[in-house]
């Protein structure tokens, strides 16, 4: 009866851890599928980030490879800089023009409203504000001819223009508004032809001040977020390459103080 009692005995305890397995699995696949969810956030964030930073570096570099490559001069297609030290660029003293309250709130609403800039980060839309200066057009004057090379961006102030594609007209614009950004982003000509309905008053940016503004903001918050990873003991060890990869994806999320920030947990270093 004693080696019967012991069996039985023996039988409950692998129970036992096989359901405490079985649970450590089913927590682990929970642990797994928010972190996929995770992954997949943080993934269209990128996406976001990517359309206006990466057309901006990636220019440079190819600026860089024709000159490795072909040791002639750059063909010019545009006012850009035909390189940058990404060393010096956190040292790069931008151009600064003074505006009115109104006209700052101006500038950064108008960002913050318009689809392909409204997800660029505060810090960046402040120095877009700062770089920005004033313009004068009068009645019926050309701002942008669709097909030529853009290097400048606008906000409206005062005044009201039409926006025009192959002859057809598109929209009117008043204050408040950006526009001559896809061809500053995208590295495109102009796609759209914009004539002035009255007298405007505008404030620009140029192509090289606006890049060097997104380069410079996102290589400084690229190597803060490389510090701060080095600094969290899960992720001693890492390659650098992986905690670039994680840099890059890192979103900075702020709450109202009197509610817990929630920070996701990495149990293990990703293999």
């Amino acid at each position: 009866m004693g080696t019967l009692r012991d069996l039985q005995y023996a039988l409950q305890e692998k129970i036992e851890e096989l359901r405490q397995r079985d649970a450590l699995v089913d927590e682990l696949e929970l642990e797994l599928d928010q972190k996929d969810e995770l992954i997949q956030k943080l993934q269209n964030e990128l996406d976001k980030y990517r359309s206006v930073i990466r057309p901006a570096t990636q220019q440079v570099h190819k600026q860089t490879e024709l000159q490795e490559q072909q040791r002639t001069k750059r063909q010019a297609i545009s006012a850009e800089p035909t390189a940058f030290d990404f060393q010096e660029l956190s040292h790069v003293t931008l151009p600064f023009y003074p505006k009115s309250p109104q006209s700052k709130d101006l500038i950064k609403e108008a960002i913050l409203d318009n689809d392909f800039m409204k997800n660029l980060e505060l810090s960046q839309i402040q120095e877009i504000v700062d770089c920005m200066y004033p313009v004068e057009y009068g009645k019926d004057s050309c701002i942008i001819k669709e097909g030529d090379v853009g290097s400048l961006v606008y906000v409206m102030e005062d005044g009201k223009v039409e926006v025009t594609k192959e002859g057809l007209k598109l929209c009117t614009m008043g204050p408040g508004k950006v526009f001559g950004e896809l061809a500053i982003l995208y590295n495109c000509t102009r796609t759209a032809t914009v004539k002035t309905l009255t007298n405007v008053k505008l404030w620009a940016i140029d192509r090289q001040c606006f890049q060097t503004i997104m380069m410079r903001t996102g290589l400084i918050k690229h190597a803060e977020y490389m510090d701060f990873l080095k600094s969290v003991p899960t992720f001693h060890g890492l390659p650098e390459e992986i905690l670039s990869k994680l840099a890059d994806v890192l979103e900075e999320v702020n709450t109202p103080p009197w509610e817990p920030t929630i920070v996701p947990q990495l149990h293990s270093p990703p293999s």
